[in-house]
């Protein structure tokens, strides 16, 4: 299936139904009031986060969304119906902006949840409320609310704990083939990766979802390469996994690329650059990789990073790369739990 992150579209919610002019006509009743009923009210425009949902491309595909208008109102004061809202399914973690400032209207990240894009018109007052004691025969009724229209802007950020990010051709889509069930397409050639792929990865009777970001290049945060188009998606990872090709000429040059990858997601956004980071070595298999090592890990750790280097070709590192993963997820869970049990507070979601 084609994965589209970005869509425009038009959604229009349902104008209400007018209200009836209509008087009792009844063979005892020679000269029966008023009798007109209302309007039913129109649909709404309901956005709902879909876990079965994974791309945009059918939004793509339709970009305007119209909702039921409600029923005019009838005589013997019955009311028109009022239309069902037409619900709209996206994929989890959908943003929905304002094309024209920019400004989040709603964030969907989670299963379930709802927000209405436009509201349906009410529906009109039928003459039956217009009788007063002066005007007994009214020969009006209000007309239904017009609907509302608005156009949208959808950008779908990818829910997951953990991101891989790194250079092209770094080793971010075998490793994910190696610790999960995701089969993205490897080769060694720049941008084999062209969308970001999930893959849920077990450590004992946990899990965790881990997200293989399209490589980025240099220039990256102002568009260069694929970089803006995927760079949103690390921004709600807990973690990142900096994978870091030991299979260039010198140390000095893994190193150069690692502090330029930073730099990127720094120029995009601060807090990316500050999100917890393990720096992972790659391609331990490769002959110049074991001249690079151990000048690349000396470096990185007296810079404070935890270094685990794999070879997920051959598996190797990977088992401890999986307990240092898990740690710092579990870990965090499990004290906000703590801290949440504590304090006595009762959490409870609703969409």
């Amino acid at each position: 299936m084609k994965f589209v992150d970005e869509v425009t579209v038009t959604v229009r919610s349902g104008a209400g139904g007018a209200g009836a002019v209509s008087f009792r006509r009844e063979a005892n009743v020679p000269k029966g009031g008023p009798d007109g009923g209302d309007g039913g009210r129109g649909g709404d425009v309901v956005f709902e986060a879909d876990p079965s949902k994974t791309t945009l491309l059918d939004l793509q595909y339709q970009q305007t969304y119209r909702a039921a208008d409600g029923e005019r109102g009838r005589g013997n004061e019955m009311a028109g119906r009022s239309a069902e809202a037409l619900v709209v399914r996206v994929p989890v973690g959908t943003l929905i902006r304002d094309p024209e400032d920019g400004a989040v209207l709603a964030d969907l990240d989670a299963p379930g949840m709802r927000w209405v894009a436009a509201r349906g018109g009410r529906g009109g007052k039928g003459n039956a409320h217009f009788k007063s004691a002066r005007r007994q025969a009214p020969r009006f009724a209000q007309p239904g609310e017009p609907g509302e229209e608005r156009r949208l802007r959808l950008e779908l950020r990818l829910l997951a704990d953990v991101g891989l990010v790194g250079f092209p051709n770094a080793g971010k889509s075998t490793l994910i083939s190696a610790i999960s069930t995701a089969r993205p397409k490897v080769a060694d050639y720049p941008f084999t990766t062209l969308v970001p792929h999930l893959g849920v990865v077990r450590v004992g009777d946990r899990t965790f979802v881990a997200a293989d970001i399209p490589g980025l290049i240099e220039g990256a945060a102002e568009g260069a390469g694929l970089g803006l188009r995927f760079l949103k998606h690390v921004e709600r990872c807990r973690l990142l996994l900096h994978l870091i090709d030991l299979a260039e000429p010198s140390a000095e040059r893994c190193l150069a690329r690692f502090d330029a990858l930073n730099a990127e997601l720094a120029k995009f956004d601060p807090a990316l650059a500050a999100k917890p980071q393990i720096a992972v070595p790659t391609k331990l298999d490769v002959t110049e990789a074991q001249a690079n090592l151990p000048a690349v890990r000396a470096a990185l750790e007296a810079r404070g990073y935890e270094v685990v280097p794999i070879s997920a070709a051959t598996r190797q590192g990977l088992d401890a790369l999986l307990g240092a993963v898990a740690r710092r997820l579990f870990a965090a869970e499990e004290a906000r739990e703590a801290r949440r049990r504590a304090s006595g507070e009762r959490v409870t979601w609703q969409p």
